[in-house]
């Protein structure tokens, strides 16, 4: 089972790689993974009674451990980052006056500020040095926190950054005592040549800056990661406090935490969903952007489905509540963050190992620094000075935040588009593929069929619409939804005496007239007689015939499972990226071909059962590739699983799917790119992280330990060293800060306008772009105007891409012509 923790008193990476050994350690656990930025433990253990055993074995090595409690009472790391940046203002404000006042004695003269008579002198050397003294315990006793942890730490051998930083500055301030009390005899012996040299270096300013520096960095630091966690806090400020509830007639208002399931939830114009639940009454256009990352709001009427944390535009909406408090779409969103956010990248594994044995290391080459050169013959101060430049300029930090802040901003990124990752692992393994596998329906198509031709024989393309309408109105078959949905809102006549014919089609006696309608087979039956008619099977197609009962033949309609408006869209920036796409699906080849052909697909996988998709997967990888499969996540789920990455799409109200690695939720294909594009940008903003915290460390140490003494006579302080440290983490918390900016820019400009005419099915297609539109008024009103055109039997407004489609034999330039008399700008 899982168990979650709360770890305090981890500052750097050797503190988590600390945690993760010794809670590994204890019987019964199997995994142990640490998040430093979050302070958190994600344990897999044999069962909860080994919860104890983890929390004293945590406490044995210097840190403190509970059990996480499964309410989210407030947004992760706010009010801990909040509590700490107030209590280090504190310290900074403190240290730096202290710090200041030491620093003008210490050094003012140098640039020619005046000093007290009392200061100057070697007779008042002893005075000076007490000053100093008292000037630096004050910033000593304000950044305690370092030597009692740090110190701990290192009694369990087990040292950390606070370790160094706290030997670092004892030695420092050690060495100033031992000064104290060298002067001292020399004042009471009377060899004030002894005096004079011990009070010029002191180092008390020394231990003060590096305490502040520190301290200093810690706060920019602290601060900085505060932003990582801003997506989820977002997320979690969206859902409303208050809910309207029908009940006994009376509409009530009540906290949104009582709302039970099965309660009829009201939301007005402008108000916000706080629920999952289904529309009974009302529609409303629903602004989904939050979740789905959809810009274009959407219709909801009965029996559709509306999403916690979405917003109603436009409209009046009763519906029914499905799913409550920790399991509506909007919780699971932030679980899955939140998980993903504290889980580790393959990519961390390097940096975790040498974490774990970076600071004893790193203590080693203090002291060789120190005795190297006590052996060379430079004295006790100049091997001091180096051997505490080595400690303080070593902090880890740099290396233990350069991965996790990457992953935490770029997932919180990742679900503001509308892309969920279920886990680092999944991020970082989908900027390694080369070869994406769309399956067709749901994914590439609809998944409903569509009417794609009307082929009228002896009678108006209108009247047979008509006919087919009244005949499909009264049955269930895919087919008839797809007439009745191309039919509109336009009236037909009612069907009387209907009849279903299985495994062939439908009749009905419309307007006195017996109709018939369905497949060859009802003709043949009928002794109808079919015309040739253009090839429809070869272009997926599949068409129904209508007769009368006297057996005239009045035409056919054809319908067939369409792409999706983004396909084409979507696979060409998939190319962009360098991606191979492949097609899989069970259709026989030549409707697979003709699909493909219209996605711009070129290599298509065909007569393919649901039970053998996993198996092209594998072929796909012995071949070498790694394979980024995208589903729907239901039949699709054992190649989901095989794949490098699985990627479910269309999957808004149903985002816990086990089989997908990465969870689209706006159902739309372009998300694939962004999301590959999102790993790209993460991945890379790690590697400059892990290269800066290397080559600093890299650097650092020897030019700390006095590489540059001895040829160019440059030796670093531990004053610069303490401010190189701070620097290097806070640059590399602001660098992965970045990927809460990225844009995913993949997707090819969309055509201005096309026209599509095939010779076969005699239909043409316009594609107009059109700027200015801007909401649903705005597409309602630019398709009526479009339809209202002489000859226009369709027109589609797809507000994303500022398009509007236009099906029929109408005058190009009048259907511009109207769109422009509308108040909306045809773009030529």
């Amino acid at each position: 089972m899982k168990l979650k923790f709360n770890v305090t008193g981890m500052t750097c990476a050797a503190c988590s790689a600390r945690v993760e050994k010794v809670t590994r350690g204890v019987p019964g656990v199997n995994r142990a993974e640490v998040n430093l930025l979050a302070g958190t433990m994600q344990v897999e253990a044999q069962g909860p009674e080994v919860t104890d055993a983890i929390c004293r074995a945590v406490e044995d090595a210097g840190y403190h451990a509970e059990i996480s409690g499964t309410k989210r009472e407030s947004p992760p790391e706010k009010a801990p980052a909040e509590a700490a940046l107030k209590e280090m203002k504190r310290r900074i404000a403190g240290s730096a006056v202290c710090l200041i006042v030491l620093m003008y004695f210490t050094m003012g003269h140098m640039i020619g500020l005046p000093l007290p008579m009392w200061y100057h002198g070697v007779e008042n050397a002893m005075v000076a040095a007490l000053l100093q003294l008292f000037l630096t315990l004050p910033v000593v006793y304000l950044n305690r926190v370092y030597y009692s942890r740090g110190l701990k730490a290192l009694w369990h051998r087990a040292p950390n950054m606070d370790s160094l930083i706290a030997v670092g500055s004892l030695a420092a301030l050690g060495y100033g005592i031992a000064a104290l009390f060298r002067m001292a005899y020399g004042m009471g012996h009377g060899d004030w040549e002894l005096v004079n040299s011990y009070s010029e270096s002191l180092y008390f300013e020394s231990a003060a800056m590096i305490l502040t520096l520190i301290t200093l960095g810690k706060y920019l630091e602290t601060r900085a990661k505060g932003k990582t966690g801003d997506a989820i806090r977002a997320l979690m400020d969206l859902s409303p406090k208050i809910a309207s509830i029908r009940r006994d007639g009376q509409i009530v208002q009540m906290p949104v935490e009582q709302v039970a399931v099965g309660d009829t939830v009201i939301v007005r114009s402008g108000g916000s969903i706080p629920v999952d639940g289904t529309v009974l009454e009302g529609r409303a256009s629903v602004d989904q952007s939050a979740l789905t990352g959809e810009s274009v709001p959407v219709e909801k009427g009965p029996g559709d489905t509306v999403a916690a944390a979405t917003v109603n535009r436009e409209g009046y909406l009763e519906f029914r509540a499905d799913k409550v408090g920790e399991d509506t779409t909007l919780a699971q969103v932030i679980r899955v963050v939140e998980e993903a956010g504290g889980s580790k990248a393959p990519i961390a594994r390097l940096a975790d190992k040498i974490a774990g044995i970076f600071v004893p290391v790193v203590m080693g080459i203090a002291a060789v620094t120190f005795g190297g050169w006590m052996i060379a013959g430079y004295g006790l101060e100049f091997s001091l000075n180096c051997a505490i430049s080595v400690l303080v300029i070593s902090c880890p930090c740099a290396l233990g935040l350069a991965t996790p802040v990457a992953i935490m901003v770029g997932t919180g990124r990742g679900a503001q588009m509308g892309v969920l990752f279920k886990n680092a692992e999944a991020l970082e393994n989908l900027h390694r593929v080369d070869t994406v596998v769309l399956d067709k329906t749901g994914t590439l198509t609809t998944g409903a069929p569509e009417v794609t031709d009307i082929l009228p024989c002896g009678v108006s393309g209108e009247k047979l619409l008509e006919i087919a309408s009244a005949l499909e109105s009264k049955s269930e078959h895919p087919f008839a939804r797809a007439i009745l949905k191309r039919m509109g809102s336009r009236a037909y006549p009612a069907a009387e005496d209907f009849e279903t014919l299985p495994g062939r089609g439908v009749a009905g006696t419309v307007r006195g007239t017996r109709y018939y309608g369905g497949n060859g087979r009802l003709m043949q039956t009928l002794g109808v007689r079919v015309p040739p008619l253009p090839e429809l099977s070869g272009q997926g197609k599949t068409p129904l015939y209508f007769a009368e009962e006297n057996g005239t033949y009045l035409g056919a309609i054809a319908a067939a499972d369409v792409l999706k408006p983004d396909s084409q869209t979507a696979v060409a920036a998939m190319r962009k990226l360098g991606l191979d796409v492949v097609m899989l699906t069970g259709d026989n080849e030549a409707t697979a071909k003709a699909i493909a052909a219209q996605a711009g697909i070129a290599h298509v996988v065909s007569d393919v059962l649901p039970t053998h998709k996993a198996e092209t997967v594998v072929q796909l990888q012995k071949q070498g590739h790694r394979v980024l499969m995208v589903g729907d996540g239901i039949n699709d789920a054992p190649a989901l699983v095989t794949a490098d990455v699985g990627m479910a799409i269309g999957a808004g109200t149903d985002i816990a799917m086990e089989s997908a690695d990465v969870v689209l939720m706006n159902g739309s294909l372009t998300a694939v790119s962004s999301a590959v594009a999102l790993s790209k940008a993460t991945i890379r903003n790690i590697r400059q992280n892990l290269f800066w915290a290397f080559f600093y460390n890299t650097l650092g140490i020897p030019i700390a330990a006095g590489a540059l003494y001895l040829p160019l006579g440059l030796k670093l302080s531990p004053m610069l060293g303490a401010a190189a440290m701070s620097l290097s983490s806070v640059f590399v918390v602001t660098n992965a800060l970045r990927l809460r900016f990225f844009q995913s820019n993949t997707a090819p400009a969309a055509a201005e306008a096309r026209l599509t005419h095939t010779e076969e099915d005699k239909t043409v297609k316009t594609v107009i772009r059109v700027n200015g539109m801007m909401c649903n008024h705005c597409k309602t009103r630019v398709e009526k105007v479009c339809k209202a055109v002489p000859g226009v039997e369709e027109a589609v407004v797809d507000l994303e891409a500022k398009t509007v489609t236009v099906t029929g034999n109408a005058d190009v330039a009048a259907i511009k012509q109207a769109i422009t008399d509308a108040d909306y700008e045809v773009v030529e």
